[in-house]
């Protein structure tokens, strides 16, 4: 793919810095529902030059709890105000949880005007949906949850049978590991399918892209 190319397709490559992506964590968020994307994104690069800033952020600074005890320290609070480019919001156990806190929802709403993609993986969708930034819109989330989305939020559109979905600056994954694929699709829709087949080899990670989004 060319620049000019490039540039009409998203303006976000041409930023002089890493593209700032925030992971928003939670206790009990699934592990690989935040640590693939996380992954994905920071092994990607260009030139010996990292495409991408990954940080996570808490509602605080406490230490988070996610699925089965693993502990983490947000690098930022809602506080912090931090600036992303792209927000990724993961799901897990927590997210039944978190999807009614009223602090967690303004702070998502306030965050996507301002991001040029705003994610989800798994059931970090029912956190959006919350948030009806997935009003009329077409979403994926784990299969396990479809009936959820549907008789809660009717105004979405679920997909199934499918890694994940974009619509608009919305992107949404299904269950778990699914988040991985969308990360890869996040890489090539950015930087080109030359840097996520390059991530792809040393994360020796199995997938097939497809032409250039």
């Amino acid at each position: 793919m060319n620049d000019s190319a490039r540039e009409h397709r998203n303006p976000i490559t041409h930023y002089s810095k890493p593209i700032e992506v925030g992971i928003f964590i939670f206790d009990e968020v699934e592990v690989l529902d935040f640590a693939g994307p996380f992954e994905v994104l920071s092994l990607a690069a260009e030139n010996g030059a990292k495409c991408f800033h990954v940080c996570t952020i808490a509602v605080n600074n406490a230490r988070v709890v996610a699925r089965n005890g693993l502990q983490v320290l947000p690098d930022y609070s809602f506080d912090d105000e931090k600036h992303m480019d792209i927000l990724i919001v993961p799901g897990g156990h927590g997210a039944q949880r978190e999807r009614k806190n009223s602090a967690v929802i303004e702070w998502i709403k306030k965050v996507d005007k301002t991001t040029t993609i705003t994610a989800s993986v798994c059931t970090g969708a029912l956190i959006l949906a919350e948030t009806k930034l997935l009003d009329n819109k077409k979403a994926t989330t784990h299969w396990m949850y479809f009936n959820q989305v549907e008789e809660e939020y009717p105004a979405i559109e679920m997909i199934r049978n499918t890694k994940y979905v974009e619509d608009g600056k919305i992107i949404t994954s299904a269950g778990i590991s699914a988040g991985i694929d969308m990360s890869f699709f996040i890489v090539q829709k950015l930087l080109g399918k030359n840097v996520a087949v390059e991530t792809a080899k040393r994360m020796e990670y199995d997938i097939t892209f497809s032409a250039d989004v």
